[in-house]
């Protein structure tokens, strides 16, 4: 997510409570996901979970920009 986009996400979730939560979670998935690329040696299983965390953190995002465009366009 562009800092663009991260912006007006957090000043949409001050109104939005879905935003807001979907917005927490993508950051506990970021930092989770920064906690791997410290470490020297991945194994299989951390492969794995790197993948999940990826994949649940993209779907949290495409669920966020949908509620931004909602937002975007009710006020139009």
């Amino acid at each position: 997510m562009d800092s663009r986009e991260e912006q007006l996400v957090r000043q949409l979730a001050d109104h939005d409570e879905e935003l807001k939560t979907l917005y927490d979670e993508h950051l506990v998935l970021k930092r989770k996901l920064e906690g791997f690329r410290h470490k020297a040696h991945l194994n299989g299983e951390n492969e794995l979970e790197i993948k999940r965390i990826q994949k649940l953190k993209l779907a949290s995002k495409d669920r966020m920009m949908a509620i931004v465009w909602r937002h975007q366009h009710q006020a139009q």
